[in-house]
């Protein structure tokens, strides 16, 4: 397999990657707090940026230094996800932040802080998510590439890929939003707090699954990068 053959795979996968659904379930939970597209599409990139350093720094070590992740801690990281989106659905019930306005240009600078803090927001959600998938995109590139230093090419691709699909993930979520919002007041709200239980809900689940049903509070925790 040709050098740019293999990238073009790691870019196409990188988009797919973005659509995995504990990814969607955190980003628009954080996006639904828009009503504007731009701002919303910037949350994707913001959370893909996050993705792609963890990706790069954490699954370069393992390509280049052939680490090995113990089982607890790959399931360590993996339960951080569910905490993750946990938090970010109780903020959403909580309303903390609030919705930014439609007009471009809200009062006193409003909109400016609010986007910085969601960015912020995304942008940790993105490493934490990063960390989990690290292993297992690093395992998966050292059973296909022989040189380390092509596989580090290929994560810095699959990176750029993930921000690339989670700016489109948010702009399909976040275009339709944008006319509710304008045809029905209400629908912000409603939306915000839907996506706030959605989110509360699949990290409850995420944590089960990993705390009891993959082991981590268990005497022999069973793990498989995925």
């Amino acid at each position: 397999m040709s050098t740019l053959t293999l990238l073009g795979i790691g870019l196409a996968l990188g988009i797919r990657h973005a659509a995995d659904s504990d990814h969607v379930v955190a980003v628009t939970a954080i996006a639904a707090r828009y009503k504007r597209i731009g701002p919303a599409a910037l949350i994707g990139a913001f959370w893909g940026l996050g993705h792609t350093l963890t990706i790069c720094v954490v699954g370069g070590l393992i390509i280049l230094f052939n680490l090995t992740v113990p089982p607890r801690v790959g399931l360590s990281l993996e339960f951080a996800v569910g905490i993750v989106l946990t938090v970010v659905g109780l903020l959403n019930l909580a309303g903390r932040g609030g919705f930014v306005s439609a007009d471009p240009h809200p009062p006193h600078g409003d909109g400016h802080s609010h986007d910085t803090r969601q960015g912020w927001r995304a942008f940790l959600v993105g490493l934490v998510h990063g960390l989990a998938g690290s292993a297992a995109i690093a395992l998966m590139v050292l059973a296909t590439v022989k040189d380390p230093w092509a596989g580090c090419l290929y994560l810095v691709v699959f990176g750029a890929g993930t921000i690339v699909g989670m700016m489109l993930v948010t702009l399909a979520f976040a275009s339709p939003v944008a006319l509710l919002s304008d045809r029905f007041r209400w629908s912000g709200e409603r939306l915000r707090l839907a996506t706030g239980l959605l989110s509360v809900g699949f990290g409850l689940y995420v944590m089960y699954q990993i705390g009891l049903v993959d082991g981590l509070f268990r005497a022999v925790p069973h793990w498989s990068p995925h």
